[in-house]
């Protein structure tokens, strides 16, 4: 309860309304139009507070832009890419299924986004990012577009959410359970299918989620005394040209396939398999191969891909949700939320036959 010395804000007209912030926002500068029922609460709430917005309270409601920005890493291909792969650089299908998550859910909201992108080789990308965050309420981060101590550094300045990166003591992290659903994969392939050697084809070096993978891998195949190969041979990008690099580059210093190559993720996959149809391998007659995310071209491939289906969609309206939470002054609860994986078994492993999906948690 506030003496009469504590001057009133829009905290306590939200909170006797039982509306947010920014719905108190809305209805005292008029920026949008709010739904009758939530303008009815809040003009209610003012008048049973006998709330008179002062300059600062007008400064602290009008400073809600209701914009969040987005911002993703963007592989740049260069003068080597073969012709098949050019236009590859424009094809961000996981971030634009991920970003159609957050739209959706910042709609709902009454949010707009502010997208932009930084090249994956771009590590000082700080001085940008404080830009935007000046013309936002809230950014969201794909991937490790800043190291854990510049988050938390931003983090000071506003509400921070990654993707597929790691918490901070500041910021809220959501990812899918990249380690299940690897050592799930990995088991199947030694299991129903006798692989004793599983490279691992990587995404990018510094990415947490291709970190994540890569420890899954190694240590599932030492669990059953399988050979796990990782490391520069094996270093991808996430994206099917590199995937295409490391098999021609395997091929051609005459390195033996492995019994089954686990890639990063299905853009990995598909150059992989490009790479070795090219040279006349059979998929999975010669190796097995497998992805992760179940894109929707994982399932039109020849053959068809097993991989690692994640809940991509949701996992970033699930992110927008957790900003919006704390643009609205609530505490996070948890700063690591992970989502169950669920693989899916298809040809290019050996399975005849899809099998039922299997939900991991």
């Amino acid at each position: 309860m506030k003496s009469k010395d504590q001057a009133l804000t829009i905290y306590d007209v939200a909170q006797r309304a039982g509306v947010s912030i920014a719905s108190v926002s809305r209805v005292l500068n008029g920026h949008t139009s709010p739904r009758p029922e939530t303008r009815e609460r809040v003009l209610q709430a003012v008048a049973e507070l006998g709330f008179v917005p002062d300059g600062a309270a007008r400064a602290l409601s009008s400073r809600l832009k209701e914009v969040v920005a987005v911002v993703y890493r963007q592989l740049w291909l260069d003068d080597t890419v073969e012709p098949v792969f050019e236009s590859e650089a424009e094809n961000l299908a996981f971030v634009d299924v991920m970003n159609r998550g957050i739209e959706v859910a910042a709609r709902h909201k009454g949010f707009d986004l502010l997208m932009s992108s930084v090249d994956v080789h771009d590590h000082l990308p700080v001085a940008r990012l404080h830009s935007l965050a000046g013309k936002s309420d809230g950014v969201l981060l794909h991937d490790r577009v800043l190291n854990p101590s510049a988050i938390v550094r931003l983090a000071e300045r506003l509400p921070v959410v990654t993707l597929a990166a790691t918490p901070t003591r500041a910021s809220v992290n959501v990812v899918g359970d990249n380690a299940t659903g690897m050592r799930e994969l990995v088991r199947h392939l030694i299991e129903a299918h006798d692989a004793r050697t599983i490279a691992f084809l990587s995404g990018h070096a510094d990415s947490p989620d291709s970190v994540m993978r890569t420890k899954a891998v190694q240590e599932t195949a030492a669990d059953y005394g399988a050979t796990a190969l990782t490391g520069p041979a094996w270093q991808g990008e996430y994206s099917a040209n590199s995937g295409a690099r490391v098999i021609r580059n395997l091929l051609d210093a005459r390195n033996p396939l492995p019994d089954a190559i686990a890639c990063a993720n299905d853009q990995s996959a598909l150059g992989a398999v490009y790479a070795l149809r090219a040279r006349g391998y059979r998929i999975p007659d010669d190796v097995l191969i497998t992805g992760f995310d179940d894109m929707p071209l994982a399932r039109h491939l020849n053959p068809p891909l097993t991989t690692v289906r994640q809940p991509v969609q949701q996992m970033g309206a699930l992110a927008f949700d957790a900003l919006y939470s704390m643009i609205d002054g609530k505490r996070p609860e948890q700063r690591q939320l992970t989502l169950p994986v669920e693989v899916v078994l298809r040809s290019s492993c050996g399975c005849e036959q899809q099998a039922p999906v299997r939900t991991l948690t």
